[in-house]
């Protein structure tokens, strides 16, 4: 990916008040890229009070999704990280599987879309939009 994030915050509660065991190797990052895209989004729809929601749900060829949502809420289990002026929403269950996963952007001839490079996932389907956490000779 082409872009970095340069802004990144520790997890924080709703209350203001650190995660637990959260830190800088636990976020979830965007890369520049998805920044910008995401705050175009936002712009365009009149909404920049929201934060991108990022979950994980059971699901796809390769056992879990990803899942992007904009959101206004921030529930009391959320973890909320900023990257490039980009709130991000992770729920507690969700941020076992995306801890230290960064976001990005790309547009190419296949398409727009938003990828997760994910340093917990041990495979990926081909169209990256589902994962593994372990092998299955590991299973």
């Amino acid at each position: 990916m082409k872009g970095t994030s340069t802004e990144r915050t520790e997890g924080q509660r709703p209350d203001g008040e650190p995660g637990a065991s959260q830190g800088a190797a636990s976020a979830v990052s965007l890369t520049q890229e998805a920044a910008e895209k995401i705050r175009n989004l936002l712009e365009e729809d009149g909404r920049t009070d929201l934060k991108l929601r990022v979950y994980v749900t059971g699901g796809g060829c390769s056992g879990f999704q990803y899942n992007f949502a904009f959101d206004e809420k921030v529930e009391e289990d959320d973890l909320t990280f900023e990257t490039e002026k980009v709130a991000v929403v992770v729920d507690a269950r969700s941020l076992s599987f995306l801890a230290g996963a960064q976001i990005g952007y790309e547009e190419d001839l296949g398409g727009a879309r938003f990828v997760v490079v994910n340093p917990n996932a041990a495979s990926t389907c081909s169209c990256g939009s589902s994962f593994s956490t372990c092998s299955k000779s590991e299973e």
